[in-house]
């Protein structure tokens, strides 16, 4: 007797296309971040022009500060490891197909979360940056929540808890993806207004700024627990609105990334 075969709703399907294309721009865009970190941090690092750091990062090489330059290496370092091999923990085949590179760039990709977040909380309290104490405290949200949702990660993994694994991964990712949205948002803003509104450009500090940092680095997360609901949720309206409000979020983040990489990270090459 032939079993009945019932399509998913078209809702359903609307907020898994909706997520993969999500996914796919976010993809392209770290991939050019990470070439971008490389050109200018590796290339010129390699060459000891370490002034050339200055140029995206104010006081990155700080002459004379031996630890804080090398806590800034690390920091960006860990940041190209982690921009490729985030995504690559998602992929769904390459987990299946390849399991072994999954386990391994899967702690490499944990190892380099504590790692990157130490540094960057050296950086934002010893050594000092731009944004003030309220961009600090932002950024040391972020760090916390990094090393929450990596620590979670692990646990989940080594328990063999595989679905609670596979949301703690998620969420880690948002969250060590938090400068990258962080960029790509600021020259979104820049893009819509032609102009540094709602921030004074030379202390990095303002209105603006502050909530680009809740938008970088809290609410990726919240959305996501919210797309997870909307997709066990029975209610086409939820996962049409979900899907709707993804695609708009993924338009915005194309048109940072492309912003970004026209006016940032292909003139520092």
């Amino acid at each position: 007797m032939n079993q009945l075969v019932v399509a998913p709703p078209k809702e359903s399907k609307l907020l898994q296309i909706s997520s993969n294309i999500w996914f796919a721009v976010i993809v392209i865009g770290q991939f050019i971040f990470a070439l971008y970190i490389l050109g200018l941090y590796g290339v010129n690092g390699i060459a000891g022009d370490f002034e050339r750091w200055n140029t995206a990062t104010p006081h990155g090489y700080t002459q004379g500060d031996f630890i804080g330059n090398i806590f800034f290496a690390m920091h960006v370092a860990f940041a190209a490891i982690i921009t490729v091999g985030g995504p690559l923990q998602l992929i769904k085949s390459l987990r299946n197909r390849y399991a072994k590179f999954h386990r391994i760039n899967g702690r490499i990709y944990i190892y380099a979360a504590f790692l990157i977040g130490l540094a960057g909380f050296y950086l934002t309290w010893v050594r000092g940056s731009v944004g003030g104490i309220t961009g600090a405290i932002l950024i040391s949200t972020n760090g916390i929540i990094i090393f929450i949702c990596a620590f979670l990660a692990m646990q989940k993994a080594m328990k063999r808890q595989i679905e609670a694994h596979r949301k703690w991964a998620i969420r880690l990712f948002l969250a060590m993806s938090g400068v990258w949205f962080f960029r790509v948002s600021l020259m979104l803003w820049l893009t819509i207004h032609q102009a540094p509104v709602g921030f004074d450009p030379e202390t990095f500090q303002g209105p603006a700024l502050n909530m680009l940092y809740v938008v970088s680095y809290i609410l990726p997360i919240a959305f996501f627990e919210f797309y997870s609901l909307s997709k066990k949720s029975k209610k086409p309206s939820l996962q049409m609105i979900t899907s709707i409000f993804l695609l708009i979020i993924t338009a915005g983040i194309a048109v940072g990334t492309f912003s970004a990489t026209m006016g940032l990270w292909l003139p520092s090459f």
